[in-house]
């Protein structure tokens, strides 16, 4: 595929990601992950867990997995061109559901509306953290590092970037 080509099609997958995003970018994460390594092969499950990693890492918002995601694609077109597809519409809705909330947000089928939207992103951040357990590769000490720390996100008030030092420490020192 040509390089317009590939850029053309970073472009329309973003954008149409963006429509569903609701609950943010880590949200709709698995079907990122499916247009990226399932659909178009453009990477291996790894590598996308590596970018996710590396987008979390660093300070800023969740949508830089998408900036991370195009530079691999097709460099910083396909960076520049994977953000702006994800952001443009996005925005778009956002400000059009502030408009609405502002005339709507006492009426009941509204807040009907906003507490029905509630699980389902939920469920799309969970179905999130399930992919990229798996995608992290498979063996105890991974889905014992996922059970830690939803643990001790859940029910104490320790930071999951502690939880997580002390898994990379693990794996440093070669303990798994």
């Amino acid at each position: 595929m040509s390089e317009r080509g590939i850029l053309t099609e970073l472009a329309i997958q973003f954008a149409l990601i963006s429509i569903i995003s609701i609950g943010g970018a880590v949200a709709v994460l698995p079907e990122m992950h499916r247009a990226a390594v399932d659909v178009h092969g453009w990477m291996s499950s790894e590598t996308f867990a590596n970018l996710f990693a590396l987008a979390q890492a660093a300070p800023g918002p969740n949508v830089i997995i998408v900036t991370l995601i195009g530079w691999h694609v097709a460099g910083v077109p396909g960076a520049l061109i994977a953000t702006v597809a994800m952001t443009g519409p996005a925005f778009i809705i956002a400000y059009g559901a502030s408009q609405a909330w502002e005339r709507w947000h006492k009426v009941q089928w509204y807040k009907t509306f906003e507490r029905g939207v509630v699980p389902i992103t939920v469920g799309l951040i969970v179905a999130s953290g399930c992919l990229l357990t798996s995608a992290s590769g498979y063996g105890w000490a991974n889905y014992l590092i996922t059970a830690v720390t939803v643990v001790c996100v859940l029910f104490t008030r320790l930071n999951p970037v502690i939880v997580l030092s002390g898994a990379a420490l693990l794996g440093l020192t070669g303990m798994i």
